[in-house]
């Protein structure tokens, strides 16, 4: 098995393709009507993450503490240039949309997810997706969809037709309990071999169950079989309401090891969203 340890030679140039940003509540305040509170995560705490990852960019998803909140997002991208951003909204016009792809913007995100969870509280959701894939493919924007493998089956013919690129976060929730045989992971297989589907590869939510952590490197091996191309990794830094919290380089570590391969890895961190957010 190859050993490795994260440091800035690992992947010179690379991506954490998924992380949030929360204050200073002083100059950014939360939403009033939300249903979380996180603690502090700045622009400074991240650029010092991403040094302690040896990655060069970064890509900020909108979290729904700041509603319609954009202005914490988008000056981190006037500030990073070289960032990408990931915006969620449910009404933007054309022209807006351009708009944000001229500052860094590169995907509106979307969620649909099986059982009660589906409706979540500050997202936007498939239909609003279908609604607004032609303008956002002029755009020039790409969709990111929170899901999850229990949902995928019914919703695969609909991601199918869409004219954008969709990247679905968290590895499409998999289920470790059922294996890669479950028929939502495989449906995830089929869309990536086939379709413009991207995962973010970022196993650790879908395994808070599993007594031991290496139950997701076969999920991630399946995914590199079918189409490596169409893969990222994402810290999903600051791994919001998790205890213990997870530590962010060994994440990074564990996604190194279960690729074994150093032209896997670079491929995974640097060419691939070198791609889909440039």
């Amino acid at each position: 098995m190859l050993d490795v340890k994260v440091t800035p030679a690992t992947a010179p140039g690379g991506w954490d393709c998924h992380a949030h940003l929360f204050g200073p509540y002083a100059t950014y305040p939360l939403a009033g009507q939300r249903s979380y509170t996180p603690p502090e995560a700045t622009e400074t705490d991240y650029r010092a993450l991403l040094a302690r990852l040896g990655l060069a960019r970064g890509v900020l998803v909108h979290p729904s503490a700041y509603g319609t909140d954009y202005r914490l997002l988008l000056d981190a991208l006037g500030a990073q240039p070289h960032w990408r951003g990931v915006l969620v909204s449910a009404d933007a016009s054309t022209a807006r949309m351009r708009a944000w792809h001229g500052v860094g913007v590169r995907a509106l995100r979307f969620s649909h997810r099986s059982g009660p969870a589906g409706n979540f509280a500050g997202s936007a959701l498939l239909a609003d997706l279908q609604r607004l894939a032609p303008a956002m493919a002029d755009a020039g924007l790409h969709a990111e969809l929170w899901t999850d493998c229990k949902a995928l089956p019914d919703i695969a013919a609909v991601l199918r037709a869409l004219p954008v690129t969709v990247v679905l976060d968290h590895m499409a929730g998999f289920d470790q309990r059922a294996g890669i045989a479950e028929p939502g992971f495989q449906t995830l297989l089929k869309l990536v071999e086939h379709h413009p589907v991207w995962v973010k590869l970022c196993a650790y939510r879908n395994l808070r169950d599993a007594s031991e952590p290496d139950t997701g490197k076969m999920f991630q091996q399946q995914l590199v079989a079918v189409n490596p191309a169409q893969l990222v990794w994402g810290s999903d830094w600051p791994h919001l309401n998790l205890q213990p919290e997870p530590v962010t380089t060994v994440l990074m570590d564990q996604f190194v090891r279960w690729a074994d391969d150093p032209a896997l890895v670079r491929r995974v961190l640097v060419e691939n969203p070198d791609r889909l957010y440039v």
